[in-house]
Order: C-alpha cells, then structure tokens, then sequence
C-alpha cells in the first residue's frame, strides 16, 4: 500500500517545519491573532476553542473509525486521534454524531469546530472546507454477496448494469463507483448496518466502502459474504481534519500536530490497533455498526 511511502514523503519537510517554527516562536500553538483578527478584535478559532476549553467535534460512525462499545461510549481509531489532539491543545473533548451525509453543512454552520471522521479528501469538498495534511490513509474496498453475486473477480465483472452495489450516502464510494464502476446500479443508504443487512438479504450484489470494514464483514460472514477482487483497495485515499475556510491558525496548528505524531508513532500505533489487531472487537457489538 502507498501509505508508507506516502506518509514518510511528507514527514520530513513537516517534521523540519515544525522545528523551525519552533525555533523562530512562530508556531500556530501560540495563539497569536493574526493582523486582521487584532484590528478587528475577533480571536481565531484556535484561541476561541482554548478560551471555551473545549474541542467539538464532529463525526459519524464507521468501523473501526469511531463506533458505539456496549456500554454506549464511543471508540475507534478517530476517537482516539481526536481525545490525543484536544489533550495536547490543553482542553476538553465533545463528540457530536451527526449524519455523514449533513456532516460538512453542520460544519460550516458551527455546531462544531473540526470534522474528525475518517474523512477523505476530495476537490469537491475542498471547496467547502479547508483540510489539514493526511494523518491517515485508506481506500476503496468491496464485499459481494456469495449466493447472488458468485465468482466476481475483477472491477470488469462489478462494472455491469446487472450488478447493484450498495453505499453510503455522501461516501467517497460515491464517488469511487462513478469513477470505476459506471455501469453498475447504485443504491444509497444513511448507515452502513442497513446497507449490509441487504446484501446479507441478497437484494443487492455487493457493498463498497472504505477499508478494513468489508472485510470485517466478510470475516464475519465467511459463508454469505467473500472479497471479490485483488487488491483489495482499489482507489486509495489520503484522510485529513476538515475546518472551516480561513482559519489559518488552526490549520497551522493541526498540520504541525499531525507531523509530530507521526514521529513519536502514536498514528502507527492506532492504526495497527484498530485496523491491523482485532482485540478490540468484543467491546463493540458488530451485528449493530
């Protein structure tokens, strides 16, 4: 997977950056207005969130990005990256769930300060948010249905007006399809438990979503469901905080976060967690995310 390689393109000039800024007193941890915010009077994002002492996110549920365990706690991957970052901005946490298809107008709206979901980058977003730099990787991956949809083995046998797959709606596997797989009938869904519960159904041939979570299911159901292609990713993609246009400071601080935590391995060490490990699998009732 590109990830390695990718993460460690961008880690030294980050890593460079953060040291310089560090050296010269310019970093965006210190909280310093910028011309503009002075004249006006109004404190950036970043002072407004330390002042109120509290970090709200935003996010929506995907496994294992951020889940409800049995107690009804949220955990994950993200959920751990985002209590890490408001630790290390000095303030409390709030998650707010919200659905993914509204994430990004609930963003600009202000209900909260940062999307931390999984979320990948893509231009048409952009337009709407600002990102940081990726501090994660994932991609595109597929499960089929064995029974109705059987010996699928390439992106050509999905790529048919006979075959209908499933997605989330407001996914970039939305996206991914239209780019891969044009012929194919598309069916859109809010949350994932309903999307593979009609492929468990046979009402639909196979659901596309970001990784590790079709393979999770196929693990789960190895006598309904298979993985129909190889590799198993099929577009790659970078995953970044989202925040609100013109908030520098923020972003400063963000992309400075991500190339530290990338150094110390404490993104490694998540990621091989939550998406390599499998210990965490009896806090969470799958048959519900």
């Amino acid at each position: 997977m590109k990830k390695e390689f990718l993460k460690h393109v961008f880690l030294l000039p980050l890593i460079t950056a953060v040291i310089v800024l560090s050296s010269c007193g310019g970093s965006g941890s210190d909280n310093q207005m910028t011309s503009e915010q002075a004249q006006s009077g109004k404190l950036s994002q970043l002072d407004e969130i330390v002042k109120r002492g509290t970090l709200k996110v935003g996010l929506s549920t995907f496994v294992p990005w951020a889940m409800l365990d049995r107690n009804g706690d949220l955990i994950g991957f993200e959920v751990d990256v985002a209590k890490q970052l408001a630790a290390d901005m000095g303030v409390e946490i709030e998650f707010i769930q919200t659905k993914w298809s509204g994430i990004i107008p609930a963003l600009l709206t202000g209900k909260f300060d940062i999307i931390i979901g999984g979320m990948s980058v893509t231009p048409e977003r952009n337009l709407s948010v600002n990102f940081s730099d990726a501090y994660e990787y994932s991609g595109q991956s597929i499960v089929a249905n064995s029974e109705r949809a059987p010996g699928l083995a390439s992106l050509d046998d999905l790529n048919k007006p006979e075959i209908v797959l499933a997605a989330r709606t407001g996914s970039t596997s939305v996206s991914a399809i239209e780019q891969f797989l044009p012929n194919a009938e598309v069916r859109l869904f809010d949350d994932e438990p309903q999307g593979v519960q009609e492929l468990l159904n046979g009402r639909v041939d196979a659901w596309v979503s970001s990784y590790p979570f079709p393979q999770i299911q196929a693990k789960k159901y190895p006598d309904k469901l298979y993985i129909p292609i190889k590799p198993e990713i099929f577009r790659e993609e970078p995953i970044a905080f989202a925040v609100r246009k013109g908030e520098y400071d923020f972003l400063n601080f963000l992309d400075n976060w991500i190339a530290l935590k990338w150094g110390d391995g404490f993104l490694d060490s998540r990621y091989s967690y939550w998406f390599i490990g499998d210990d965490w699998k009896d806090l969470v009732d799958l048959e519900t995310e």
